[in-house]
């Protein structure tokens, strides 16, 4: 574990690190960052009293293999929340790997990678929204542990028990036909299965009823007749309202 004061950023530094010649493993925390980012370049808020950290992991699976540790990562920080939050507030994944409190946006998965002389450095970089939200024009609506719990909830109440269950996900994973373990698991956790959602993809928004992931990890979007695979994209739950009967 390497824990900081101010970063740029947790990934940055975990990805500085691997090519230092860390062996991976290697948990790095943040009190605050001044260049943190989420998805698609997308910047993340990150002030003090959040959680900002980043895995560090060299080969953990075949470079073909390596977008899966997203899901392992939102497995393991899901049931961290869950453990955090006790039995009241849903806790759900919504692909590929926002975690939802009661409906709201509580957490972010970022992962990144880059070739390195022990190998793929692989970096799964996680924000939780302990103490504080972001407000504003946003794309989901978002919360933090500490609103819903009606407690204090500090970054390392979520750390212990996150690190956790990453490693007991990381083990599973690297069993043999481990994925379909992982997705199993990710499915009993997902939000939205079964309901109408909008994805909102580079070139089109496309409207459809969830069905499952893929053995890949895409996700299955029934539209009538017609199954589309998706790769990539932002996902928006549906109210009841706009749902099929």
């Amino acid at each position: 574990m390497a824990e900081h004061g101010e970063l740029v950023s947790t990934n940055d530094t975990a990805l500085d690190s691997a090519r230092a010649g860390d062996p991976g493993r290697l948990w790095i925390t943040a009190a605050s960052q001044t260049g943190g980012r989420g998805r698609n370049g997308r910047s993340w808020t990150s002030h003090p009293g959040n959680l900002f950290a980043s895995l560090l992991l060299i080969d953990p699976a075949p470079p073909r293999r390596a977008p899966e540790l997203g899901f392992v990562a939102s497995i393991a920080l899901a049931q961290a929340l869950r453990e955090v939050l006790g039995d009241g507030p849903a806790v759900k994944i919504k692909w590929p790997n926002d975690i939802l409190g009661n409906g709201a946006k509580v957490a972010g998965i970022l992962l990144e990678s880059a070739p390195v002389a022990q190998g793929l450095a692989c970096v799964a970089g996680i924000g939780v929204n302990c103490a504080s939200h972001p407000d504003g024009p946003l794309l989901y609506k978002t919360n933090d542990l500490s609103a819903i719990a009606g407690r204090e909830v500090t970054p390392g109440m979520v750390l212990e028990p996150l690190a956790a269950f990453m490693a007991h996900w990381l083990g599973v994973w690297s069993q043999p036909a481990g994925f379909e373990t992982i997705r199993a698991e990710w499915l009993t956790l997902a939000a939205g299965q079964g309901e109408k959602i909008r994805v909102t993809r580079p070139k089109d928004v496309v409207e459809g009823v969830f069905k499952t992931i893929d053995a890949t990890g895409r996700l299955l979007l029934q539209q009538d007749l017609n199954e589309i695979a998706i790769d990539a994209g932002d996902v928006f739950l549906l109210p009841p309202a706009q749902r099929p009967n």
